[in-house]
């Protein structure tokens, strides 16, 4: 009869635990934008940027969406309104921003929720890049493409978009306050063109660079 340590009964355990913490449902259908990359952006990048191997080829590696509610400090009720719009349009948890330091005359203290964000990362990152362009996007007012300015020299874009609206998680007949917010893309791409090429490739609708 083989005897059961309490080592033994602890390693079990531990391994067992640790299995709870992997993720479930391996089955679950890989998003179609990172499909797409594997399948046509790669190829399309490396023919044109003459890259030696695939692990040169930039991607995607998040996308940061942050939420910058000042007047909290007045009306909290507006932070909370926001983190719950953000979490219905990510479908994730936000997370509260505070500010850093005092400032008297917009009567703001250390330490004082003033925002919130999300990150998103993996397949949560491609499914909302594509409801991002697929439905947000065509419900701009006037939209006639997303500037190319709006690089920081390092490979990573930033949108502003005024109205939270836009999203279709978003129920307009329950809004009771126009929020806007800043949508971060973060790449791996070492210039600004590249980044450009990979987004655009991904399906951004950027507007001509000549206009």
């Amino acid at each position: 009869m083989v005897q059961t340590t309490m080592a033994d009964k602890k390693k079990v355990k531990g391994e067992e635990k640790g299995k709870e913490k992997e993720p479930q449902g391996g089955d679950v259908p890989v998003p179609r934008l990172e499909t797409e990359y594997k399948e046509n952006v790669v190829p399309a990048l490396i023919d044109r940027f003459k890259y030696k191997n695939r692990m040169m080829v930039p991607k995607l590696s998040k996308i940061s969406i942050n939420i910058g509610v000042g007047e909290a400090a007045a009306e909290p009720k507006l932070l909370e309104t926001a983190i719950q719009e953000l979490g219905q349009i990510t479908g994730q948890k936000p997370q509260i921003r505070k500010s850093r330091k005092a400032i008297s005359n917009f009567k703001l203290r250390e330490g004082q929720a003033i925002g919130c964000r999300v990150t998103l990362r993996k397949k949560y990152m491609y499914e909302f890049l594509e409801r991002f362009v697929t439905f947000a996007v065509p419900r701009i007012r006037d939209f006639r493409g997303l500037s190319t300015t709006s690089f920081d020299g390092r490979g990573n874009y930033t949108v502003g978009v005024r109205e939270q609206i836009i999203f279709p998680e978003i129920d307009i007949d329950k809004v009771q306050r126009i929020q806007g917010m800043d949508i971060s893309f973060v790449t791996t791409a070492k210039t600004d063109e590249e980044a450009y090429a990979l987004l655009s490739e991904l399906g951004m609708p950027f507007r001509k660079k000549n206009t």
